[in-house]
């Protein structure tokens, strides 16, 4: 099943999110290369695609998972959560309905 994680990010993140983006893709690249990612990307701070020093205020992940646990186990192990860069993380089951 499909799981949305939805990721709110602390104050002024950018630095730890810069220093732990290497480990954060690669843990996003292994669920595309399982063929278990539907979409991820930042929520930027302002109305741009880069937002410079604005930095980010949370993240969006679909991925699939067999249960809502491992979705959760996953979530938490991310290092932008062991890092304090986000500082609240929901996960949630997720229906895709389009595209088909």
């Amino acid at each position: 099943m499909w799981y949305a994680i939805m990721a709110e990010d602390v104050p002024n993140s950018l630095e730890k999110r810069i220093a732990n983006r290497p480990e954060h893709l690669a843990r996003l690249l292994a669920l595309q290369d399982a063929g278990r990612l539907l979409l991820a990307g930042p929520f930027p701070a302002i109305d741009s695609t880069d937002p410079g020093p604005a930095g980010f205020t949370g993240s969006l992940i679909v991925a699939e998972f067999s249960s809502l646990e491992e979705a959760k186990i996953w979530a938490n192990n991310d290092p932008f959560v062991i890092v304090g860069a986000y500082k609240h993380v929901t996960v949630k089951p997720f229906r895709k309905t389009l595209p088909t």
